[in-house]
């Protein structure tokens, strides 16, 4: 079993930063793509950023220019630094990591962080 914890978020005024970690315990052999997904109030989830295991990286459209993901292997961990923080970024932030166990090939989810923005 994979176990994927959140952590950072909580209230931000506009303009501000914050940064979310999430980390990747459990049984497996390697992790691959981790990624930051969004959902906000009455919309559907949406994909922030991802990252491969060989550091490419990929943003929405949105989130271009302010925000930056990171990966530390050593500690399984997916880290998202938001900058120039909009009340339009107010949303559930989760994570997801796909992993490997021998030929097994799964995803994972972690339980959720509120981001919200506002003055």
């Amino acid at each position: 079993q994979v176990q994927v914890v959140e952590s950072g978020g909580g209230s931000v005024q506009p303009g501000g930063s914050s940064r979310l970690s999430c980390a990747a315990s459990g049984s497996f052999s390697s992790l691959g793509i981790m990624g930051w997904y969004r959902q906000a109030p009455g919309k559907e989830r949406e994909l922030v950023a991802t990252i491969t295991s060989a550091g490419s990286t990929n943003y929405a459209d949105s989130v271009k220019g302010r925000f930056t993901i990171s990966r530390d292997s050593a500690k399984n961990t997916v880290y998202l630094q938001m900058s120039s923080l909009k009340p339009e970024d107010t949303a559930v932030y989760s994570c997801n990591v796909r992993y490997s166990r021998s030929t097994y090939v799964s995803t994972a989810w972690g339980q959720g962080t509120q981001v919200t923005v506002s003055s």
